[in-house]
């Protein structure tokens, strides 16, 4: 009888690359993984991992097993999952990464009641604007915005969001007006690295698009630094309207060109590859929902 506990060393193993990281994840010791690892394949009669010094990589076989046996595996824990009761009491630590803006603004508060309501549970956000490795790090969910590009990854689309060109009255007051989107050429823009065309937008209005080509003094990685430097009058900016609308409620900041819109963005909430979802993710998953809706 092969000991079904071992696929879960094989899914570790095939989605983090190395020993060192699969252990980390499991939170186990490389020895142990090793040994069962080589007692499976020997049950098996097949090698399932080419080993180097550096990685490990499915053979042919192993990527059968992967693509067949996995999701079996999955699916049986899940099922089991679900056999718990609805009461059951959330422990252990729940690891997730968001954007910075949307940790501080609209996920803290959710996280805060989640906590109240399953003390026993520990939390553990790691807010940046970087696009963090779920499975080498060990994240349970990632919240992220905009536009996903991993496809290998399950995502789950929690809502939209708008983005707003925005500046301070003061810079407006000081250069050249802006009635339409031709006249953006003659200002520079804010640029964030972490998107693909970060001086390339396109507005549209009223069925018409116009594309605009910035040019900028400063590129940043995250958006913090945009809303300081818009701030400190460096330029225009493009920040997501939740973070712009307490910023023009309090006079700081002007939506500039508010009658052409800007490319709209997804929140998703995003899981580590296979179809297992801990309970305490589906959990707080939930309760994200109801509060967005709100």
């Amino acid at each position: 009888m092969l000991d079904l506990n071992s696929l879960q060393l094989v899914q570790a193993l095939a989605y983090s690359g190395s020993f060192t990281a699969a252990a980390e994840r499991l939170g186990c010791t490389k020895t142990k993984i090793s040994l069962q690892i080589k007692a499976l394949e020997q049950q098996l009669g097949v090698a399932l991992f080419r080993r180097t010094t550096r990685q490990v990589s499915l053979t042919s076989a192993g990527e059968q097993l992967v693509a067949q046996c996995l999701p079996l595996y999955e699916q049986l824990q899940l099922e089991l999952q679900q056999l718990q009761q609805q009461d059951s009491v959330l422990s252990g630590k729940l690891v997730l990464t968001a954007p910075e803006d949307y940790a501080n603004q609209i996920l803290l508060p959710v996280l805060l009641e989640f906590s109240q309501s399953h003390p026993q549970l520990d939390i553990e956000l790691h807010s940046s604007d970087q696009v963090r490795d779920l499975v080498r790090e060990g994240i349970d969910l990632a919240i992220r915005g905009g536009w996903l590009r991993d496809s290998s990854l399950k995502a789950h689309k929690l809502g939209d969001f708008g983005q707003w060109l925005l500046a301070t009255p003061q810079y407006l007051a000081q250069h050249a007006e802006i009635t339409k989107p031709a006249d953006l050429a003659a200002h520079p823009l804010i640029a964030f690295n972490q998107l693909r065309a970060p001086l390339h937008w396109n507005f549209s209005h009223v069925g018409q698009q116009v594309e605009v080509q910035f040019r900028s003094r400063f590129t940043v990685s995250a958006t913090a630094s945009i809303q300081a430097l818009l701030l400190q009058h460096a330029g225009l900016g493009i920040l997501t309207d939740y973070t712009a609308r307490p910023l023009i409620a309090s006079g700081q900041l002007v939506h500039v060109l508010p009658q052409w819109q800007l490319p709209a963005g997804g929140i998703y909430a995003v899981y580590p590859p296979g179809s297992h979802r801990p309970l305490k993710v589906r959990r707080f998953v939930e309760l994200l929902q109801q509060r967005l809706q709100r």
